[in-house]
């Protein structure tokens, strides 16, 4: 029997306050990996989303609008509902519409319900304050970003989409085949192959520094966002949560995961795995730049929206701040208002007291219609004041 195969150290990104604690008391045992599963890993940064993208490559051979047409019909009412359809799709809704032998609904049921209880801590801090901020530190992923124009205008339109798609993904029924999640995931998952197919044309995309666009790896580390950032930013404002609910979670995104043509090789099954995926992401991928400093900014130094929406983007980055810790955050260029901190600190320690559900009877389903009713409210504004598209056909003349 050979020795075991050392293990790589702890990248520079999970060396300090609070990553290098979230690791130590949060993951299950040593996530580290290997110098050969890193190697196995890393040749992921060359895939794409073939089913996808295939069916990107249908749409651009057809005469405008025909192929998003049919992709339309199959979405909102199945693949036999399109007359002749061409071997692409026929393959795409294939993958899409086989349900997994462990997928689990009820499960799916008591994640959606988690979800719902997390309320505006949940969609209005976790996600944008550690999930999607915290995804610009991985540079090369922020380059498809920044090719968009007007970083400023379009950053509040994809934080409300994201968060209305999160929405409809985590409410009850949402994954169901034709429910608004389960149809938005497609939709959102053809978008990126719109956007992987237009930065292929482009002369001055750098493969050697920057990888394929929106591969693999990428993909495995957002659907990683939306479960363990989120779970995380949510514990660290005072919510708890039982195994039972945690494991429910990681199912969750598990399935969403293979909706979204993340390979299955590279889905997290479980919490452990999730750990030892966001060891990987941060060896591999946390490198922030100027680039990532933009977006940063774009999504937290807005100044003309009013002074409400400025104290809460504010408190909104004093969170970041603590939740990346200090490197990161100076990486980013978020701003260091240790009264804001202090607030957020203290708000964590209010919900950790008031945070009643386990022992009063009821209060659960009521932290969960509130939390829905609320989030709902809060993106609803969102969306209309920034003009988001839940169809993301802006993306269309990318490939017609």
């Amino acid at each position: 029997m050979g020795s075991t195969a050392p293990k790589l150290p702890n990248p520079a990104a999970l060396s300090d306050f609070p990553f290098n604690v979230f690791v130590r008391l949060l993951a299950d045992g040593d996530v580290r990996a290997t110098a050969a599963q890193r190697g196995s890993f890393r040749r992921f940064t060359d895939l794409g989303d073939p089913l996808a993208d295939d069916v990107v490559a249908m749409i651009a051979a057809m005469p405008p609008r025909l192929g998003r047409a049919m992709f339309e019909t199959a979405v909102e009412r199945g693949i036999d509902a399109v007359p002749d359809p061409p071997p692409e799709l026929v393959a795409f809704f294939a993958q899409v519409d086989d349900q997994p032998y462990w997928l689990d609904y009820d499960k799916l049921a008591l994640a959606a319900r988690v979800s719902m209880r997390t309320g505006l801590v949940g969609i209005g801090l976790a996600l944008p304050g550690l999930a999607l901020t915290g995804g610009y530190l991985a540079a090369k992923a922020d380059k498809p970003l920044v090719g968009t124009g007007d970083l400023h205008r379009m950053a509040p339109r994809r934080l409300n989409e994201t968060a209305t798609w999160y929405i409809d993904v985590t409410s009850p029924g949402g994954l169901r085949r034709f429910a608004p999640g389960f149809t938005g995931t497609l939709r959102v998952r053809l978008m990126h192959a719109q956007v992987r197919a237009a930065m292929h044309r482009r002369a001055d995309w750098d493969y050697d520094n920057w990888d394929a666009p929106i591969n693999q790896v990428q993909l495995a580390g957002t659907l990683m966002l939306f479960s363990l950032a989120n779970l995380a930013g949510c514990q660290a404002m005072g919510m708890r949560f039982s195994d039972r609910e945690r494991d429910a979670v990681y199912h969750f995104w598990r399935y969403v995961g293979i909706l979204m043509g993340v390979h299955p090789e590279l889905v997290p099954t479980c919490e452990a795995d999730t750990w030892r995926l966001f060891w990987l992401e941060a060896d591999t991928e946390f490198a922030p730049d100027e680039d990532s400093a933009r977006l940063a900014a774009a999504l937290h130094d807005r100044r003309e929206d009013g002074w409400q929406t400025e104290a809460a983007r504010a408190y909104l980055s004093a969170y970041s701040r603590l939740m990346l810790g200090r490197s990161n955050a100076d990486r980013l260029g978020l701003a260091d208002n240790k009264p804001l901190q202090a607030a957020v600190v203290a708000t964590a320690a209010v919900n950790r007291v008031f945070d009643y559900h386990r022992v009063v009877p009821g209060m659960t389903r009521l932290a969960e219609e509130m939390g829905q009713r609320a989030r709902r409210g809060f993106i609803a504004r969102g969306l209309k004041a920034s003009g988001g598209d839940r169809s993301y056909r802006r993306h269309d003349s990318l490939t017609e």
